[in-house]
């Protein structure tokens, strides 16, 4: 009977042992887990510089102020002057110039996103992160280059560069999915990113860090937003910006409801935060970029006076239905002059980051190493890379000069950044040189009389890497638009390519 006895209690204290060692696990998992960072890239699509209200704008932006408040309002953030580029840069930390990717990517583009490159994602997948995008891609729509394919454990949303916000077409196509299938559903397109980005954190798998991509679609045409939210600005006269308003309140409030689900998981303080918008606001003006006067000119071409009136339509909206405003800032989408790359650019990271405005020049380049330093990756082996860490800056340890920076609108225009200087490379040949940190208007061109540094930061930008320009011929765009929203008459975008 003893014998017995001795065997159940020994077999109870096995049991015991196992059950404290399988909760140990779990804690030093969970522990290992919180240790590194949850990190949210926050993306807006077209936001201006007065679109939000801690610069001033008559558009309420609570939850964006919020951040701002609470965070590091970067001063001075620079991204690409159109969508893909900024996408592109972001994924990589290589400038748009050497991936040859200076133009937003139509959907019948054959290639994408280099396949010989990692991506963020992947990056931080070596180091444990469960990794999701919700939103907007645009950075290739065949099979290769989806999200999926480049780092992403689950994507949902659009491939495209937009679709209606009702609708969820795409030049024609349905462009709808979750990870790489059609997915049918109803909603407006804002409110559906919310949700999900909801859920991801809701189910995220509490053992290991969570990297979000929330890559919303607004304010981007179409200027499309729910009556109630378009009401609420009643008191602004011009359509096209009470719309526009409209659907930054309801960009602002997904935001408002990932925020508060972050709270109410108690990830709020060890979240790293990065928000922005990919370029500058679209605003109406008549000389926006001058290529779409090219591609227009290209239509004329092939057709002659009976262009296809989708294609019409197509240019018209691009020109001139944007309701963003960048000012002070003088350009905009498109552009690389200030109102076309300076963007709203905030980080907040309660467990690490003081409060307050961080004054020095970073740019999308910077993200990549200043996520994996964050992360407790930087010997990582990465491909080489534009940017850097400004980690120690942010955090306060020390002061780091400002981030050079590159970049090259689809127009042609060049303009390159090196300590307080901005040298604007125009494709007709002319130049423009400014003191970017006394003159942020760009008022005053110095090129005449600093011909020394003019000289200077064109060999510097003579000497830039540049890749395989990805960008497809102006006549094929034109005979195929990348129309926002629609009717439906093709195969839905994620199956074209089955």
């Amino acid at each position: 009977m003893a014998q017995k006895m001795r065997k159940r209690d020994y077999g109870r204290l096995m049991l015991t042992a196992l059950v404290i060692n399988l909760f140990m696990s779990l804690c030093i998992s969970q522990a290992q887990a919180t240790d590194k960072p949850n990190i949210i890239i926050i993306m807006a699509d077209d936001l201006g510089w007065n679109d939000v209200g801690y610069h001033g704008s008559e558009i309420r932006t609570p939850n964006i102020d919020r951040l701002a408040k609470d965070g590091r309002e970067l001063t001075r953030f620079y991204v690409n002057s159109v969508c893909s580029p900024t996408r592109a840069s972001l994924m990589t930390g290589q400038s748009s110039i050497r991936l040859g990717i200076t133009s937003p990517m139509p959907k019948i583009t054959p290639k994408g996103l280099p396949l010989d490159l990692n991506t963020l994602p992947d990056y931080l997948r070596r180091l444990d992160y469960a990794t999701a995008l919700v939103g907007k891609w645009h950075l290739g729509v065949q099979k290769p280059y989806h999200p999926n394919q480049r780092g992403f454990d689950s994507f949902y949303g659009n491939l495209s560069g937009a679709v209606g916000y009702w609708d969820h077409v795409h030049g024609g196509h349905y462009d709808w999915q979750r990870n790489g299938k059609t997915f049918r559903e109803d909603g407006y397109v804002t409110h559906l990113q919310a949700a999900e980005a909801v859920r991801v954190v809701r189910q995220r798998d509490k053992t290991r860090p969570l990297f979000l991509f929330f890559s919303l679609g607004a304010p981007h045409l179409p200027n499309e937003a729910p009556q109630n939210a378009i009401n609420a600005y009643a008191h602004i006269a011009d359509e096209k910006r009470r719309i526009h308003a409209a659907m930054v309140s309801e960009l602002d409030t997904a935001i408002g409801r990932l925020l508060a689900t972050l709270d109410a998981e108690g990830m709020s303080e060890n979240t790293l935060i990065w928000f922005m918008s990919d370029n500058g606001g679209l605003t109406d003006y008549r000389g926006m970029p001058e290529v779409f006067y090219r591609i227009l000119d290209t239509a004329k071409w092939i057709w002659g006076d009976d262009i296809p009136i989708r294609f019409i339509e197509f240019m018209r909206t691009n020109t001139e239905d944007g309701g963003a405003d960048n000012t002070p800032l003088t350009g905009a989408k498109g552009s690389v002059q200030e109102g076309g790359i300076r963007v709203p650019g905030i980080i907040r990271w309660p467990d690490k980051l003081p409060r307050g405005p961080f004054e020095t020049r970073l740019s999308v380049l910077d993200i990549l190493p200043t996520l994996l330093d964050a992360a407790g990756g930087p010997s990582l082996s990465v491909e080489p890379h534009d940017g850097r860490s400004f980690l120690p800056a942010l955090i306060g340890e020390k002061a780091m000069q400002p981030s050079p920076f590159v970049t090259e609108a689809f127009n042609g225009d060049q303009a390159i950044f090196h300590e307080q200087w901005k040298l604007l490379m125009r494709n007709d040949g002319t130049k423009s040189l400014y003191d970017i940190e006394a003159d942020p208007l760009e008022t005053t061109n110095l090129a005449a009389v600093q011909p020394a540094i003019v000289a200077r930061l064109e060999k510097r930008l003579a000497a830039m890497p540049k890749g395989e320009n990805l960008a497809v011929p102006l006549w094929k765009v034109a005979r195929d638009p990348d129309e926002f929203g629609g009717a439906e008459r093709k195969p839905p975008l994620a199956e074209l390519y089955d």
